[in-house]
């Protein structure tokens, strides 16, 4: 059973889900639009979300936070500076999701998922 599990299993075990939600985020928040499922957007949305909220705040403990969950101190460094201040008067809601339709191989829907501007 799957009491107190949040979230989608992707079609995969939970580290290998952990991963590629990792994985998204940082390609999301390094080239600022991904081509992606529509499934897996969704659930990387509110892990972007989280960690943009943690550069708007700005403390240690928050870079620590985004730097544990990204594993890069590059990119982390990016958010704090340069992406986190573009939304300061933006309570939430950091990324979009654009329809594009199904993919050829196998009609999986699949989007495009960008930072709000």
């Amino acid at each position: 059973m799957r009491h107190a599990k949040k979230g989608r299993k992707l079609g995969t075990d939970a580290s290998h889900t952990k991963a590629m939600l990792r994985s998204l985020a940082a390609a999301l928040l390094a080239n600022e639009r991904i081509k992606t499922t529509e499934t897996r957007a969704k659930e990387v949305r509110t892990l972007v979300d989280r960690i943009i909220t943690w550069g708007k705040r700005g403390d240690v403990h928050s870079r620590r936070l985004a730097l544990a969950e990204l594993g890069d101190q590059a990119l982390v460094k990016k958010v704090f500076d340069d992406i986190a201040p573009r939304f300061a008067e933006r309570p939430g809601g950091y990324t979009r999701i654009l329809k594009l339709g199904p993919r050829k191989g196998d009609a999986a829907p699949m989007v495009i998922m960008e930072l709000v501007d």
